[in-house]
């Protein structure tokens, strides 16, 4: 499987035209096969960084899909809505990712993937991605793997899990930075955010054998954004 991930830079005035077309035209586009689905269309939290930011996520069941997809894009059935896209926002950035080893999410059965818009429930999410230091890749891996996974699971078995970790992803060769991590984790207790941004992490959490301490021998540099599901985004 493989995970096409967007940031768009939206126009402010076209924010509403520009999800329009996703959820209208992009969306059911996709309902000829069960080769391609829009998984995810989220809005950046206002607050939490750069003005009318989308992220959305479309898996691939494999290259040759996305090469008909791209085919599709470039000069097929949807170039009217590429350039339509392109014509609402300031700028787009893109990358291909593949499940980590450690990922809880490693496939999806597509067909299962709704195509056509239905309202429910939103979610909030916070993306990390992170760079490991030069030849820090692999032992990156392996302490998330390890240490931040079972950080995770003791948070929940005491009950004050903020967040559930459901995929994480690294670049394809040749699709984006290799020394890149983005762990995709949802918001469990939304109303444990204030004590995250109001405080101090605390000693004990920046002990040696706990992930702040001992993953910066791996790294140093992360981003944290907040990304708020649209009501019909496919998958909440």
């Amino acid at each position: 499987m493989l995970v096409v991930h967007e940031t768009h830079t939206v126009a402010g005035k076209a924010e509403l035209e520009f999800e329009a077309l996703w959820r209208d035209r992009f969306l059911p586009a996709l309902s000829g096969s069960d080769d391609a689905r829009l998984l995810s269309y989220l809005h950046q939290a206002h607050g939490t960084g750069p003005s009318y930011t989308v992220v959305t996520l479309t898996a691939l069941r494999d290259a040759a899909a996305w090469d008909a997809l791209a085919s599709r894009l470039r000069d097929g059935d949807l170039a009217d809505f590429a350039r339509d896209a392109d014509a609402h926002r300031h700028a787009h950035t893109a990358k291909i990712l593949t499940p980590l080893p450690f990922s809880p999410l490693q496939s999806l059965d597509l067909a299962g993937v709704p195509a056509e818009a239905a309202a429910h429930g939103q979610a909030l999410f916070m993306e990390d991605t992170a760079w490991p230091y030069r030849g820090s890749y692999e032992a990156y891996l392996e302490r998330a793997g390890t240490l931040y996974v079972e950080t995770l699971r003791r948070a929940n078995e005491a009950g004050r899990n903020l967040l559930t970790l459901e995929a994480a992803f690294s670049p394809a060769w040749g699709a984006g930075a290799r020394r890149e991590i983005v762990l995709w984790q949802r918001v469990t207790r939304p109303e444990l955010l204030s004590g995250l941004f109001g405080h101090d992490v605390p000693a004990e959490h920046r002990a040696p054998g706990t992930w702040m301490h001992d993953a910066l021998a791996v790294r140093d540099r992360w981003e944290s954004r907040l990304l708020r599901s649209a009501p019909w985004s496919p998958l909440p």
